[in-house]
């Protein structure tokens, strides 16, 4: 799917942004020059509009090549659609550098106090992919009104969804995983910050503001779809690494008669599986898109799908792991570092369980 020449910038700077923590400035340019982020961003606003079983290809492809790569780009690109629910003069003008980023949270966290013209908003929020080169967070906020709570007509607490930019965040440089260091997905906070009324949104189809396929398609299916996809693409990795590591000791025939033979046959068994459930996943996307209203029962059964796959994936990868000996238990290995990824991307809440 990628040339030679993005292969091998991918290769060459995997160890370097592991060492720094994030992605390196040859990878920024690369995204930049491909449009990755603006993924799914409407081509009016200079986006490459994909559909969806093209995009999520995509992400596979580079969640294969470089998982943290893979998944910075994916939920960057996530953040970027949601140029499809602002009014179209500002997203115009917000999506005409060639750097635009999105990134933030999902989760509801501090407080969006209305006030005349907006909201004065204040907060920390965690996990914002990608925040040393955003150039926009989104963040949810619980809203209030006169110093009290709006509540919804069940009583529940009310938020709503903003973006603000990377200029008026501060940043707190708290991601230490052991896995995924690439992705950067520091807490960020405001303290005190107006913002605009325009800089609000809600991501329902009903609010969009542009006509294209995407932005007919319910949010979440389409999360759990970009999402599982970067699983998929590291598991992929895994086991091709692995199955690298089995023909090396198959070398070894006396290893190969007690062993080999009954892992490689397993391991095919694993892959047969593995396969029925990517080829339907990739099916339910192609069913439900393009369709102002995708059948219900179809989503319903593309979030379950991704939640057993990711479950698949994590319980195959502890499976066959501890046959990687000391090769995979080495940092620098390529399979611990997809080992380490694999299992820092299933504690994302989305499908996880």
């Amino acid at each position: 799917m990628f040339s030679a020449s993005i292969e091998s910038i991918i290769k060459d700077n995997m160890h370097l942004a592991v060492a720094k923590k994030q992605l390196t400035a040859e990878q920024l340019a690369m995204i930049y020059e491909q449009g990755w982020f603006n993924l799914w961003v409407p081509k009016v606003y200079g986006g490459l509009e994909y559909d969806l079983k093209s995009g999520c290809q995509l992400l596979e492809e580079l969640a294969f090549q470089d998982g943290g790569l893979g998944w910075t780009v994916t939920l960057c690109s996530g953040a970027n659609m949601f140029a499809g629910f602002l009014e179209p003069q500002l997203a115009e003008s917000v999506f005409q550098a060639h750097d635009v980023c999105w990134g933030g949270s999902g989760k509801a966290a501090g407080r969006a106090d209305i006030t005349e013209g907006g909201y004065v908003i204040s907060g920390l929020w965690k996990y914002a992919t990608g925040a040393p080169h955003l150039t926009h967070f989104t963040l949810n906020a619980w809203l209030y009104k006169e110093g009290q709570p709006i509540l919804s007509d069940e009583g529940e607490p009310v938020y709503a969804s903003f973006f603000v930019d990377c200029a008026d965040v501060l940043i707190h440089y708290d991601w230490d995983t052991f896995g995924l260091e690439v992705t950067a997905s520091h807490s960020f906070s405001v303290e005190g910050l107006f913002v605009p009324a325009n800089r609000s949104f809600n991501l329902i189809p009903e609010q969009r503001t542009i006509n294209t396929a995407l932005y007919y398609y319910p949010f979440m299916a389409f999360a759990a779809c970009t999402l599982v996809v970067n699983y998929m693409g590291m598991f992929r990795k895994f086991v091709a690494l692995y199955e690298k590591l089995l023909y090396q000791k198959s070398a070894d025939t006396v290893w190969n008669t007690r062993k080999g033979k009954g892992y490689f046959k397993e391991l095919d068994i694993i892959l047969t599986t593995f396969e029925t459930h990517s080829e339907e996943l990739y099916t339910l996307m192609t069913e439900t898109w393009g369709k102002e209203s995708p059948d219900a029962i179809s989503l319903e059964r593309i979030s379950e799908l991704a939640k057993e796959v990711v479950l698949f994936i994590r319980e195959k990868t502890t499976e066959l792991f501890p046959r990687t000996g000391i090769d995979g238990a080495q940092r620098d290995n390529e399979i611990n570092m997809v080992f380490r990824n694999i299992f820092t991307a299933t504690q994302h809440a989305l499908l996880n369980g």
